[in-house]
């Protein structure tokens, strides 16, 4: 019994609809996954030749971390006045967490004595140690004596579970609204920024690499690109013919 063939996708095709949503906005990582899906609809279901699934991909985007200022932190961790939004807040960026982290502390998880605090199955399903700020402990302690939370240290609103991610990102939004930072960014900037600061502070890549739970060091690396350590020590070429004009 002959196959029939209802149609073909042709490379042409594929390219032009590559090209359509590239100009809709979409990201690279979204049109390669497209162009994945159209392989495997030509390869195992159209039983189209494999050499017409091959098809030119976009480039991995190379984009760099946005960071925040010292200043702008602060102005942050400082904007709420609630003591639990705060208390979130300052782990959040004291001790370089992802969202998912922070909502699924539990008291125990903190080690007063050694200074860290242990993330239970980060992302890749990985334990880690990573540091405890004396000023975020703190504000623990009087949070936990203020709210007595339960098995997590900041339960949800449904009984016997933590506080959603959604949740804690609302609260940053409200946040960088009431520090008057106008600048687009989600909460995951204060990760980044933890990095880029102690990076600015001179701490060495593989620590911080081990703080932040990253697999290969390049990850890591990245933050050096968004650091002002060494940038300062550059003067503009401007700024220098300035000088020498007296201006």
């Amino acid at each position: 019994m002959t196959r029939r063939r209802y149609f073909r996708i042709e490379r042409t095709d594929v390219e032009a609809y590559t090209v359509f949503l590239l100009e809709q906005g979409h990201s690279h990582a979204y049109v390669n996954q497209a162009i994945s899906s159209i392989r495997f609809l030509t390869k195992f279901v159209l039983h189209q030749s494999p050499e017409s699934a091959r098809y030119l991909r976009p480039k991995p985007e190379k984009k760099l971390p946005y960071v925040l200022s010292e200043q702008e932190v602060l102005r942050i961790l400082k904007a709420l006045p609630n003591l639990k939004h705060r208390t979130m807040l300052y782990l959040a960026y004291a001790s370089g967490l992802r969202v998912s982290e922070v909502v699924r502390l539990r008291l125990t998880d903190f080690d007063i004595d050694r200074g860290t605090i242990l993330i239970r199955q980060g992302k890749g399903k990985k334990d880690r140690y990573t540091l405890l700020s004396s000023a975020a402990w703190e504000l623990v302690q009087n949070y936990v004596k203020n709210e007595s939370p339960g098995n997590w240290l900041f339960p949800g609103q449904i009984e016997g579970r933590h506080l959603t991610e959604r949740s804690l990102q609302k609260v940053f939004a409200q946040a960088l609204v009431e520090s008057g930072i106008r600048k687009e960014v989600g909460i995951h900037v204060l990760r980044h920024s933890f990095a880029t600061h102690l990076i600015e502070g001179g701490t060495d890549l593989r620590y911080i690499q081990e703080l932040l739970g990253h697999t290969h060091s390049s990850t890591t690396e990245r933050y050096t690109h968004v650091s002002r350590k060494n940038l300062k020590k550059i003067q503009s070429p401007l700024d220098r013919m300035k000088e020498d004009f007296g201006e």
